[in-house]
């Protein structure tokens, strides 16, 4: 199972936040591109990222601080970007900027028909991102609740052709409450597509009851604020999911 670094930008800075809230952000590094050869340096396969300006606007509003990223990791390993994406321009000029999957969130939800042109026109690039409170899907940067239900859009979407889902539990984001293993299980089991977890990751004990469940479908961790402030060691974590998907 891969241990996915996050990097949120805001205002060009990397950042973290609380339960989404914009106004609760803590500046981690102001050099986006040194952040992104951190992590590869301790051993990172794959980056997330995600633009926080963008997801709010509606439009990309980071793309300095994503080239910049891009150009410190080149094509050592893959990088996956959310936020603010609308329209297959937009997906196009990542694509091209070096950004190996796309991660649509709202969109998808809001305009599903723009989800499917887009794993038309860029298969194996797209991720579906589906975050979730209870069950239940939120939009436009988690500020609006939807009444759509997470198992029947990931299968939805899942016979649109996405690449994988990334979901997150966002009452558990940023607040090191530790991950729900409950809720990605469940949506693992019900799909054929990977599912990465996101949300909450406190430890090595999260990363553990993840990699537990790895063979139902899980295939990587997404972890932000635990890196960051240091109760979870991102090199150990690795170790520690590669140990268990080593039999050996």
């Amino acid at each position: 199972m891969l241990i996915i670094p996050a990097i949120d930008l805001k205002d060009g800075h990397c950042v973290r936040l609380k339960q989404g809230a914009m106004d609760q952000a803590t500046v981690f590094s102001e050099d986006p591109g040194a952040m992104a050869t951190h992590w590869l340096t301790l051993g990172a396969r794959r980056l997330h990222l995600v633009d926080l300006n963008g997801a709010v606007a509606g439009k990309p509003r980071n793309e300095g601080a994503v080239k910049a990223i891009v150009e410190a990791v080149g094509d050592q390993i893959p990088v996956q970007l959310g936020g603010g994406i609308r329209d297959l321009d937009t997906i196009e000029r990542y694509l091209d900027d070096g950004i190996s999957y796309v991660i649509i969130g709202t969109a998808a939800v809001k305009t599903p028909g723009f989800l499917h042109d887009a794993c038309y026109a860029f298969p194996g690039h797209i991720m579906v991102g589906l975050d979730a409170r209870d069950g239940k899907v939120a939009v436009d940067g988690w500020s609006k609740m939807t009444g759509h239900d997470v198992l029947d859009l990931a299968k939805k979407f899942q016979d649109y052709g996405v690449e994988a889902i990334i979901h997150t539990d966002i009452g558990r984001d940023g607040m090191l409450s530790g991950v729900n293993v409950e809720a990605t299980l469940e949506l693992a089991r019900a799909l054929t597509v990977p599912v990465i977890a996101s949300g909450g990751i406190a430890d090595l004990d999260d990363v553990r009851r993840l990699c537990a469940v790895e063979s139902e479908g899980i295939t990587g961790a997404i972890t932000g604020r635990a890196i960051y402030e240091g109760t979870l060691d991102f090199a150990e974590a690795q170790k520690v999911a590669d140990r268990f998907g080593d039999p050996a």
